[in-house]
């Protein structure tokens, strides 16, 4: 379908999925492609590595602490629906132009949504886990991590499952906006020199490259879930 509605109009308005093609291997022959992709994975992951590091672990301890997620939760709910772009330019005043805003745009967008799933999955931990695992004598941090965690892995893995979609197109948001180099710098790059053929296949390895994150973090989820007993 795409090839044919291609065909009523200019390649450089929209270009057929042969034209996108012959971009990809034009891309990539000159490594161009492959350079940008780098950039933003490692963007991306250095990000996506921070908030998990930050997010998770207080998550954990907010959904144990009633007093101190009582304390906490105002101001999450304040500044969780704050859009990530909103803080673009003071990322920009704050840290310069490069990396780091990048960085800290993704960061955002993925933190809140990994907190909250924490949180939610750790509160609806069934309470007779923790009374059988106090009747068998067992120790407070012993319970937390054998438990607690393993109860509340499939909430946790939903919020890092939504930090991912929404780190990835924060990502080249950001990229977008102040950054130069990566994906969204190659697509928003392309538009100034008006080749749709390579904004497409930006678009093409971005939605591809989100799908390969998807299924290595499905992948793990089935090996930890195995390991703790909750997957076949």
């Amino acid at each position: 379908m795409w090839q044919v509605v291609a065909r009523f109009y200019p390649p450089e308005q929209f270009p057929a999925p042969t034209d996108v093609v012959k971009a990809l291997v034009e891309l990539s022959a000159d490594g161009v492609l492959w350079g940008h992709i780098g950039v933003s994975l490692a963007r991306f992951g250095s990000a996506y590595l921070l908030a998990l590091v930050t997010a998770v672990p207080l998550g954990l301890l907010l959904g144990r602490q009633p007093l101190a997620r009582c304390a906490v939760d105002p101001l999450i709910q304040l500044l969780r629906p704050i859009s990530p772009i909103a803080w673009f330019p003071l990322a920009v005043l704050w840290f310069g132009i490069g990396n780091a805003p990048a960085v800290f745009i993704i960061f955002l967008s993925v933190f809140f949504p990994i907190l909250v799933s924490t949180i939610s999955a750790v509160v609806k931990v069934p309470v007779i886990y923790l009374k059988v695992a106090a009747n068998f004598g067992t120790r407070p941090l012993p319970t937390f991590l054998r438990v607690v965690v393993p109860a509340a892995f499939p909430g946790i893995m939903v919020g890092l499952h939504i930090g991912v979609g929404t780190g990835w197109i924060h990502l080249v948001a950001g990229e977008m906006l102040g950054a130069q180099s990566g994906l969204g710098f190659m697509i928003i790059d392309a538009r100034n020199f008006l080749r749709t053929d390579w904004i497409l296949a930006g678009m093409l390895v971005v939605g591809l490259l989100g799908l390969l994150i998807n299924r290595v973090m499905r992948l793990a989820e089935l090996w930890l879930g195995r390991r703790w007993g909750g997957a076949a």
